[in-house]
């Protein structure tokens, strides 16, 4: 590892969250840390740009950069305009919150990686996973984003010499444990994570009818070895994920059949 290594760190939580604050600090062992985050939370952003609307960046006391865009813009503006090149490796989290499965497509933290393997720079995502099994009402274990960045540096050391294939990721969820208690890391497939899918109808007070969309956590589909299995036995899950979606089996059909028009 060298100091003078340069880190872009983000995220889709905001610059002010818990998350990106423990990651940035850990981060510091590895190189020059510059952080370029959302000025609000941008949950389920995906893989957005903004190209209709003007993007502002704002410098903070701590040295952070917010914009007001997605993080993938946030990726977009610190390479070009605040690093004015390409960053060695980065970093997006610690999310509030899993990106197992299929969470991955809407994810604006797995995004800002995503951004970063476009370029084929080094691209890691971190997640901290509560327990979803648990009733509304059950009264949770506070998330631990120090715990949770102490097991992230841990991730980081033992995986800083892979070479990574063009334009891939690593996807990490982290079980919020303490970080003694977190001993094993595993290579993990992406799994299938469900949603109940309710659509909340509502009426406002001009009587105009509005919607609130996404429903409570309903399971994962079982798999050996997927992102989803790992984490139920509290392990951390490193799961590769590449942009390239095509899926090459069903490319091999499609190809024997030759289809004509």
């Amino acid at each position: 590892m060298s100091s003078k290594m340069k880190i872009l760190i983000s995220n889709d939580d905001g610059f002010e969250s818990p998350g990106i604050r423990a990651l940035a600090e850990v981060a510091k062992e590895f190189g020059e840390v510059t952080v370029v985050a959302p000025h609000r939370e941008r949950s389920t952003a995906g893989h957005s740009l903004t190209l209709h609307k003007p993007l502002r960046i704002h410098q903070h006391a701590n040295g952070f950069y917010s914009t007001s865009g997605s993080p993938a813009d946030c990726i977009y503006l610190g390479i070009r305009e605040i690093l004015k090149g390409k960053p060695d490796v980065i970093l997006s989290g610690i999310n509030c919150g899993a990106n197992l499965g299929t969470d991955v497509h809407y994810s604006g933290t797995v995004a800002a990686a995503r951004e970063g393997a476009l370029l084929n720079i080094r691209s890691f995502a971190f997640s901290l996973v509560d327990s979803p099994e648990a009733p509304p009402k059950t009264v949770r274990t506070p998330l631990r984003f120090e715990e949770a960045a102490k097991v992230a540096a841990r991730t980081l050391r033992s995986l800083w010499d892979a070479q990574f294939p063009k334009h891939t990721l690593i996807n990490v969820n982290i079980p919020n444990l303490p970080a003694v208690e977190v001993k094993e890391l595993v290579v993990s497939r992406q799994g299938f994570r469900y949603y109940s899918n309710e659509t909340q109808k509502r009426t406002d007070p001009r009587g105009k009818d509005y919607f609130w969309i996404g429903g409570a956590y309903s399971g994962f589909e079982p798999g050996v070895d997927t992102d989803c299995e790992t984490l139920e036995h509290g392990k951390v899950a490193v799961t590769p994920i590449t942009i390239d979606c095509t899926h090459n089996d069903f490319y091999t059909t499609l190809r024997r059949l030759n289809p004509k028009l």
